[in-house]
C-alpha cells in the first residue's frame, strides 16, 4: 500500500520543484523582457517592482527586522487586524458549528438564516458596517469576521454532525460526560472538517482585510494600495499587490504546517487503514 502512494506523491513533488527552480525564473525573466520591450507605463518590469517593494517595506534597520517606518505604520496594523478578526471568526464559527451540528432541533431552526447569511457577499455589507461602526478598526474587524466565519461554521457543523456512531457508542459505554464526549470524541472526529474550513478562512481573512481598508481606513496595506493608485504611483501599486501575494503564500504555508502537526494522528490512522 505504501509503495503506490509514494509513487503517486513523487510526480507532484517533482512538478513543484520544476516550477520553483525552472518555470518560475523563466516566467519572471519573460515578464522582465516583455515589459521592458513594450515600455508600458502601467506594467513595470519585475526588477523595478522588487526595488520599490524593498524601498517601501523592507529597507529598515536590522534591529527592526528590516521593516521601514511605512511598514510599521501600515503593515503591522493590517496584520494585527487580520489576526484578531480571523481568530474571533474561527472561535465563534467552531463554537456555533459544534452546537448546531450536535443539535438537530437547533440546526433546523438556524439553517435557513445561515444559508441566507452566507449567500450575502461580505463586501456588500461594508456600507452597513460603516454606518454601525464608522471608519476605523471596529468596522474592519466586523468585515473580516463576517467574511471569514461562514466556511468555518459550515465545515464545523458538517464535521460535528457526522461523527461515527461507533465512537459515540463507545463513549456511552465508558460513561463519558458531555464535556468529555465533546473533547475526546466529537472535536477529534470533526477536526479534519474544521481544519478544511480554517484553511479557506485564511485567504478570506486576507481578502476582507484589504477590502475593508480600501473602503474605511486611514492606514494599512489596503489604504496604501488606494493611495498609490490615486497618486498614479504604478510601481508602488504593483509592489503592494506583490506584498499581498507573498503574505498569502506565507500565511497559507504557516497554516499548513500547523495543520500537519495537529492532524498527524489522522493521517497516520488513514494511512494504516
Amino acid at each position: 500500500m505504501s509503495a503506490p502512494r509514494a509513487w503517486h506523491a513523487r510526480p507532484g513533488g517533482v512538478v513543484r520543484r520544476v516550477a520553483w527552480y525552472w518555470l518560475l525564473p523563466v516566467a519572471v525573466a519573460a515578464w522582465e523582457l516583455a515589459t521592458r520591450s513594450a515600455g508600458a507605463a502601467y506594467f513595470p518590469p519585475p526588477s523595478r517592482i522588487v526595488a520599490r517593494l524593498r524601498e517601501m517595506w523592507f529597507a529598515g534597520p536590522p534591529s527592526r527586522a528590516f521593516l521601514t517606518d511605512e511598514a510599521v505604520a501600515d503593515l503591522l496594523p493590517s496584520l494585527a487586524r487580520l489576526a484578531a478578526g480571523w481568530a474571533t471568526a474561527c472561535a465563534a464559527g467552531v463554537l456555533a458549528g459544534v452546537a448546531l451540528g450536535r443539535s438537530r432541533r437547533l440546526s433546523a431552526l438556524a439553517e435557513p438564516l445561515l444559508h441566507f447569511g452566507r449567500s450575502v457577499p461580505p463586501s456588500t455589507l461594508l456600507p452597513v458596517f460603516l454606518v454601525l461602526f464608522r471608519i476605523g478598526t471596529p468596522m474592519e474587524l466586523a468585515s473580516i469576521v463576517y467574511g471569514v466565519i461562514w466556511p468555518v461554521l459550515v465545515n464545523t457543523m458538517d464535521g460535528a454532525r457526522h461523527v461515527d456512531r461507533q465512537y459515540l457508542d463507545t463513549a456511552a459505554v465508558y460513561r463519558l460526560t458531555a464535556a468529555q464526549r465533546l473533547a475526546r470524541v466529537v472535536l477529534p472526529a470533526a477536526a479534519p472538517k474544521i481544519f478544511a474550513g480554517l484553511r479557506l478562512s485564511v485567504s478570506l481573512a486576507l481578502i476582507m482585510m484589504v477590502i475593508s481598508e480600501l473602503v474605511g481606513s486611514s492606514e494599512g496595506v489596503g489604504h496604501r494600495l488606494l493611495e498609490a493608485q490615486s497618486q498614479f504611483d504604478i510601481p508602488a501599486m504593483w509592489a503592494t499587490i506583490v506584498l499581498l501575494g507573498l503574505l498569502g503564500i506565507v500565511l497559507n504555508a504557516a497554516f499548513l504546517g500547523v495543520e500537519r502537526l495537529v492532524l498527524s494522528w489522522h493521517r497516520g490512522a488513514r494511512g494504516s487503514g
